[in-house]
């Protein structure tokens, strides 16, 4: 486990008991996380309980609204090669696609979405009982460096079953339903509950391979405002039990206008391509899961479940 990430999650004890994980903000200063969870289940949970009445939510304290939006500096000379490549190989991807290169794609064209569809209630369930329960779902911003541009602690959390290859046994046994589900899934990258607080906005970005596909799976989405996500020139909407499927090297920017939490299933999977597309796209994502991008998170994702069952938050 990496040294690094001491300085990013500490616990620490005071008088008052457990304190909670800090995470750096701006020019160096600390943030402390809020242990106390931001989702809360309301009342007895069962499948005909309407979605928008069962999870309530608060949003993130004023003061950790106003810090800046920073990505951590200094990041691994790999990583910041890689972002300069991306163009280079998004393009020789695209050339070999077997499915259109639109921003937003037919999930027609992905048989497996059917039995997803099928079986959300499921899915939702176990997100319910497990990744919304106290602080099981860390925030992006917390575990991983190079999202704190993009999302403020407690905004945007996520709850991974796998991320680019890399399992999260724990979080797997935790979850078999979905976890049986997702297993069925062709090229499987990355599988992860997304939970998007109340009033969140995520700016503008793109994901890091045009070799991956985003399939969303909505499990809660509130109706008492708007949610919805631009990708490139296109605007979406969630559905409880539908899918969407996209290309994140789009760029894309998403809001949370609403009093409650969003919940989807994330799903990143290769995108169907021919030669010479596909030894390139390997390529990639060979490099990717050895890099630091995903290394650091898997190791930080690994010290917070261990963190969070000492300390029982």
């Amino acid at each position: 486990m990496s040294a690094m990430f001491q300085t990013q999650i500490a616990i620490s004890h005071s008088s008052d008991g457990v304190r909670a994980p800090e995470v750096p903000g701006g020019s160096g200063s600390v943030v402390r996380t809020d242990i106390k969870s931001s989702i809360r289940p309301i009342g007895p949970i069962s499948s005909s309980t309407p979605q928008h009445d069962v999870v309530a939510a608060r949003a993130p304290a004023r003061s950790t609204l106003e810090l800046p939006l920073c990505a951590e500096r200094n990041r691994p000379l790999a990583i910041r090669i890689g972002k300069r490549l991306r163009g280079v190989f998004d393009r020789l991807i695209a050339t070999s696609s077997l499915v259109t290169n639109d921003p937003v794609l037919d999930v027609r064209d992905f048989a497996w979405t059917a039995p997803l569809r099928e079986n959300w209630r499921a899915i939702r369930d176990e997100a319910l009982a497990i990744a919304l329960q106290g602080d099981a779902a860390p925030s992006l911003a917390t575990i991983s460096p190079d999202h704190r541009a993009i999302a403020r602690v407690g905004q945007w959390k996520s709850f991974f079953l796998s991320g680019y290859g890399c399992a999260i046994d724990e979080n797997i046994a935790r979850c078999p339903a979905t976890a049986a589900a997702v297993a069925r899934i062709p090229g499987l990258n990355t599988a992860v509950f997304s939970i998007l607080a109340p009033g969140t906005h995520i700016p503008d970005h793109r994901g890091v391979t045009k070799g991956l596909l985003t399939c969303h799976l909505g499990l809660i989405v509130p109706r008492d405002g708007d949610v919805r996500m631009r990708i490139g020139d296109r605007i979406v909407r969630w559905a409880e039990g539908e899918t969407l499927v996209f290309d994140d090297t789009y760029s894309h920017e998403v809001w949370n206008d609403t009093s409650g939490t969003r919940v989807v299933l994330l799903i990143q999977f290769a995108r169907p391509l021919r030669r010479p597309g596909r030894i390139v796209a390997d390529l990639v994502l060979r490099l990717i899961r050895r890099s630091a991008f995903v290394q650091e998170a898997r190791d930080n994702i690994l010290i917070w479940n261990e963190t969070i069952k000492k300390t029982g938050a």
